[in-house]
């Protein structure tokens, strides 16, 4: 199983950016996909959830009303739409994949290797 994270990069506060996860292999319909984020010195962070089969998203507090996360079955890739972008979204974003229904980094056996996203003031 490999998770292709892409598209972050430069934006500024206020705009908008796009990152896609394109997984290989078989994603189950029981699969978990997700998005974590982490700065240097800080603990990962969750960032949302989409259970493959449902649709069903999960968001935390931070992001809720801002990003959206959606999956498109067909390409086997996962969107994460981040809007409203502040300068306190700037992390490295990672892509996740796991069973469970969960925010916690422990529960999601596979990640990606992380796309870098900087929010300018």
């Amino acid at each position: 199983v490999q998770l292709q994270a892409s598209g972050g990069g430069l934006v500024q506060a206020g705009g908008s950016l796009r990152l896609s996860c394109a997984a290989s292999g078989r994603i189950f319909s029981s699969s978990v996909l997700g998005w974590f984020r982490q700065t240097p010195g800080k603990e990962r962070e969750f960032v949302g959830a989409i259970r493959w089969s449902s649709d069903r998203t999960l968001y935390p507090d931070s992001v809720k009303g801002r990003f959206t996360i959606s999956r498109d079955k067909a390409k086997n890739t996962v969107y994460l739409q981040m809007n409203s972008l502040k300068p306190e979204d700037t992390a490295v974003y990672y892509c996740v994949r796991g069973q469970q229904y969960s925010s916690r980094p422990e529960d999601y056996v596979y990640w990606g290797q992380g796309t870098l996203v900087t929010v300018s003031s």
